[in-house]
């Protein structure tokens, strides 16, 4: 895609899932790619697949003083960053009054603060250079609800919204920013959700039974729309959302 060869960029959650797969796909483009994850074994894991054209750095971005460390050491070793796709997030299935203030906080933290961090900290740099491009993951679950994930809902939504106020204020400084809904997908997050449940194995089963195109979502499906809403090819879009879910949902 044009304009994606020799930028650089970090992606939230490289670690595994569609983070993973975002990473090896902005790489196969050319770019220069942090990998910012909890997870340092599975984000030396991915950078090692790249053959050294990603590096990770351990990174909780629910952590604003941990973002801003990973931030100054990317920049030291590759950049100023140009692109951004926060891809990372946590959940666990249960009923909304199941659920205490102890589990709110953490969904929160993750969903929420963290991509509100990564604006803070990494966006603040693109603005006053003038250049930047954002994609933000979040979740048809933001968009339509999703029985059993309302707290989860709530973050994704607020991400939506928040990603086309960031666009409004962003524009005249050249920085475009987008939301990309995943709908379900077949990553260790849906595994660890599955897991949780006793239906765990029904609940997939019905979710493919649902889909128009017959399955769930694997990380390979979104890596493209990713790449593209970072790429010259999608400068002229910016607060927008775009679900991509096997016709799941429509609008």
């Amino acid at each position: 895609m044009r304009g994606l060869s020799g930028k650089r960029a970090i992606v939230t959650g490289g670690g595994s899932g569609i983070g993973r797969a975002t990473v090896l796909r902005l790489v196969e483009e050319g770019c220069e790619v942090g990998i910012f994850d909890i997870d340092q074994a599975g984000a030396d894991s991915v950078a090692a697949e790249t053959g050294g054209k990603a590096r990770a750095y351990r990174t909780d971005i629910s952590d604003r003083a941990n973002v801003e460390a990973s931030a100054t050491a990317f920049e030291r070793d590759i950049g100023p960053p140009d692109l951004l796709a926060n891809v990372a997030g946590w959940d666990r299935m249960m009923g909304f009054l199941e659920t205490d203030t102890a589990f709110w906080d953490k969904v929160i933290a993750i969903n929420l603060y963290g991509p509100l961090h990564m604006h803070h900290v990494v966006v603040r740099g693109m603005a006053a250079r003038g250049f930047g491009r954002v994609v933000n993951v979040s979740s048809d679950a933001g968009r339509v609800g999703s029985s059993g994930e309302a707290v989860y809902s709530a973050c994704k939504g607020g991400i939506i919204a928040f990603t086309k106020t960031m666009a409004r204020e962003l524009a005249r400084r050249n920085v475009t920013l987008n939301v990309l809904c995943p709908g379900p997908t077949d990553t260790p997050l849906f595994d660890a959700i599955k897991a949780d449940s006793a239906a765990g194995a029904k609940i997939g089963e019905a979710l493919a039974r649902a889909v128009p195109l017959r399955r769930i979502g694997t990380p390979d499906d979104y890596p493209g729309t990713i790449a593209f809403l970072l790429s010259d090819d999608a400068a002229y879009i910016t607060g927008q959302t775009l679900s991509v879910s096997g016709g799941l949902t429509m609008s």
